[in-house]
């Protein structure tokens, strides 16, 4: 399994710079963009897997409310 994550590592990483993921609240350098928010490629696919039953699915809607849309004011 490790060489294989490298090698995907190397081919997915644009740049070396890491943000704060907004779910688990670590820095990583791979992950998406939603708005202005960062999501770690782990917490994304934990996200995307999650069924609605689970326990945890309430934690991610918690946490992913924070991407609604800035307000614009006029």
């Amino acid at each position: 399994g490790k060489a294989i994550h490298t090698e995907v590592g190397k081919m997915n990483e644009t740049s070396s710079h890491e943000e704060t993921c907004i779910v688990c609240e670590t820095k990583k350098s791979r992950g998406i963009h939603i708005y202005t928010k960062f999501i770690c490629l782990e917490c994304e696919k934990k996200v995307v897997s999650t069924p609605t039953s689970d326990p945890n699915y309430e934690f991610f809607v918690r946490k992913l409310k924070s991407l609604h849309t800035p307000t614009l004011y006029s």
